[in-house]
């Protein structure tokens, strides 16, 4: 059950409108912001104590030191009453485009085309890059589709890593921090309990980039990926250029590079794998194009369609136009047919401009 309603006034500036999704440890609200507009409010569910909540927010304090235009904004930060208790809670931009994961189940019967599978590679890596260049470096330590964020703008597409929950400042003697994160993503050498390091980092954002070129896990073996099974790393993974043609060789190389099962043979961190993938995009042919089947009219092209339906009516009034974006932007973020209609309206109304 939300901790929070519809309609709940949090301060005397946020309301929340309603709930986006939860994980283990907090809810994520989209808010009403009295000045300026559409928020995202991540609301802990443990109940706070002076101590606990600095230990909480601590995501937010080490989000709001880097400032990168690839990781999420932070507005604001403090505590709430909720029924019976007191809790921690941050407030940030927030993306109506969703996740990563969106995008890659809305492109469930193919991998996603290869120029927007390397605009989300590249940006996640210099999001990352700028955590990994701090002294001592930040880690975020639970990089999945979940908390990738990918956002439609007046530029194009534009991607945020989000959810530092688990985010913690390397040892500065060992450069290693304490093993957490999820399990798909998480790499052999955490797995087995011996620390985490950038290069546990680049292993997660590895595998995300394998899922996006190819729309397979590189160490899929037919077992559950929560079972703990040493034995399905001991082969390396195909390379994605084996289940997608449009991949080359560079960009194989990039990616098994981040995918070494041994650390010390691995891409070190994501300042060495910006650099690797640099430019990249600029080569490849302009997306997005209409793909080459129709889906099933299922539970996400329909609500795409009522989204493009609903943006359409609102942004027939000037002072609504940014709503009707953001409802364009969730739509085209769920359905392929639909991002390659309207990505171009889509551009425009960020700029202001009515069509």
């Amino acid at each position: 059950m939300a901790v929070l309603g519809s309609g709940t006034r949090v301060t005397d500036t946020l309301v929340v409108d309603r709930l986006l999704g939860e994980g283990a440890y907090a809810e994520v609200y989209r808010v009403r912001h009295r000045y300026l507009s559409w928020q995202a409010m991540k609301v802990f569910k443990q109940v706070a104590t002076r101590a606990g909540t600095d230990a909480l927010l601590g995501e937010a304090r080490l989000l709001s030191t880097l400032g990168h235009p690839n990781i999420v904004r932070l507005f604001d930060a403090g505590t709430l009453d909720t029924p019976g208790s007191r809790r921690g809670y941050f407030t940030m931009e927030y993306i109506a485009g969703g996740s990563l994961r969106r995008l890659v189940r809305a492109h469930s019967r193919t991998s996603v085309p290869l120029d927007a599978a390397v605009r989300v590679i590249e940006q996640m890596t210099d999001g990352l890059a700028a955590a990994h260049r701090q002294s001592p470096p930040i880690l975020h330590r639970d990089l999945t589709l979940d908390n990738v964020l990918v956002g439609y703008e007046e530029s194009g597409m534009r991607v945020r890593l989000s959810d530092f929950g688990l985010s913690k400042r390397a040892d500065p003697l060992t450069r290693l921090a304490s093993a957490q994160g999820t399990y798909a993503f998480m790499a052999p050498e955490v797995q087995r309990g011996e620390g985490y390091s950038t290069a546990g980092d680049v292993w997660a954002l590895g595998t995300i980039a394998y899922v996006l070129l190819t729309g397979k896990h590189p160490f899929d073996d037919g077992k559950p990926m929560h079972v703990y099974e040493m034995d399905r790393y001991r082969t390396p993974p195909l390379a994605p250029s084996r289940f997608n043609d449009n991949v080359d060789t560079g960009l194989d190389r990039v990616v098994l590079g981040a995918l070494a099962t041994d650390p010390a043979k691995r891409t070190r961190d994501a300042v060495t794998l910006a650099e690797a993938l640099r430019g990249r995009h600029r080569r490849l042919p302009n997306w997005p194009v209409l793909p080459e089947y129709e889906p099933p009219a299922g539970p996400g092209e329909r609500r795409a369609a009522e989204l493009v339906q609903r943006a359409m009516e609102l942004a027939r009034y000037p002072v609504r136009l940014r709503d009707a974006a953001d409802l364009l932007e969730e739509a085209v973020s769920l359905s392929a047919i639909q991002r390659a209609r309207h990505m171009n309206r889509l551009a425009l109304w960020r700029r202001g401009v009515m069509m």
